[in-house]
């Protein structure tokens, strides 16, 4: 069985704006545990389990270059880019047909691991067994996994998966049935899915054969399933012919925009659950760095040239290249972020708005 690592990499992080761009979006920044770019963290941990040359990203026209230039030692053949901005299930029929081109393999030969780039794992090991338990698991079984976190509060910004009965304790990590999805609750739901226990948090990640994958998408969203193998073959054109690049892209601009959890994960004929052996956290917006950044005794998370006098509770971040100094004085509670061309002030508690600065912005310029 060849195992294949997909990492999908197309969102443009508009909530760390002005650090995030459109061509240098959070997936390419270090916002994690490490030095690395986010991306380059994701690929180092599957890598433990899966070969480097087996490991693709899908992302946007775009950020194919800049992707290819931040991770040199991928082949650059293994980064695509989508035809045009669709949505996760199109994203996934695209990277199914890439594949079977790819490896030239019947597709009940491949198993697919379907990752983020913008989440934290920890400790490593422990999120390999669990990649492990999952993989192992779909490919002796006709069913489509994704990986649940044990919910440590009650988080609106999360979707959530209900357990069901034990699926397998064959494995490292245990599975269950999935008895339905549910999308992000209100804070009284969600404190009664925490209270309950048999709610996790949707990761976002997703496993699956590809012979089974592509057969359900066929029969649940058969106007993107019945396509797959139609871009497979132009895939092989474009590679040996230096054609069907435009065959490919029609297909895909006629795609709905449409997610994967709605077109498939909520109907398909079996749906299990792993549960993660590792803590997760999900890097959603500037917040999210007092769970990677280290603070002062003030509670101040000062990132380059940075002076916080009588402040506290801040992330104050000077990412310029000019010899500046950002300096907060008697300041409480407050996001302020520099660059070389923006200056972004927010409270933190509205750090979630900071995509409607970066609409505001485009619509006057």
């Amino acid at each position: 069985m060849k195992r294949v690592a997909v990492i999908m990499a197309g969102g443009s992080g508009e909530r760390f704006w002005p650090l995030s761009r459109r061509t240098h979006p959070k997936q390419l920044l270090s916002l994690g545990l490490s030095e690395k770019s986010m991306i380059e963290e994701a690929i180092d941990r599957v890598s433990k389990l899966i070969a480097i040359d087996d490991i693709f990203i899908i992302t946007s026209e775009v950020l194919l270059a800049p992707i290819r230039e931040a991770i040199p030692n991928l082949p650059k053949e293994n980064v695509v880019a989508e035809p045009s901005k669709r949505n996760t299930a199109p994203c996934l029929a695209l990277s199914s047909a890439y594949l079977i081109d790819n490896f030239g393999l019947d597709a009940k030969e491949i198993s697919v691991a379907v990752l983020t780039a913008d989440h934290i794992m920890t400790p490593i090991d422990k999120f390999i067994d669990t990649v492990e338990s999952a993989l192992s698991y779909v490919e002796k079984n006709n069913a489509i996994a994704t990986i649940g976190i044990k919910p440590t509060r009650a988080e609106t910004g999360y979707g959530y998966v209900e357990l069901g009965d034990i699926a397998s304790n064959k494995y490292e990590a245990e599975i269950s049935t999935v008895k339905q999805f549910k999308e992000k609750p209100s804070i009284e739901i969600a404190q009664k899915y925490v209270d309950a226990g048999n709610f996790l948090w949707n990761s976002g990640m997703f496993f699956y054969r590809l012979d089974y994958f592509n057969s359900q998408l066929e029969k649940y969203l058969p106007e993107v399933g019945c396509r797959i193998n139609d871009m497979s073959i132009a895939y092989g054109k474009s590679r040996t012919q230096n054609s069907g690049a435009e065959e490919i892209a029609t297909i895909f601009e006629n795609f709905p925009n449409i997610s994967i959890d709605f077109a498939l994960m909520e109907k398909a004929d079996k749906v299990v659950c792993v549960k993660a052996l590792f803590e997760w956290d999900d890097i959603g917006d500037l917040n999210s760095l007092e769970r990677t950044k280290s603070s002062d005794k003030d509670g101040n998370i000062n990132l380059g040239k940075v002076s916080a006098v009588n402040s506290k509770n801040n992330i104050l971040i000077n990412d310029t290249k000019k010899d500046l100094i950002l300096s907060g004085v008697n300041i409480e509670n407050l996001v302020v972020v520099v660059t070389d061309d923006a200056v972004l002030v927010c409270n933190r508690d509205n750090v979630q708005d900071v995509k409607l600065a970066v609409k505001d912005i485009s619509r006057k310029s």
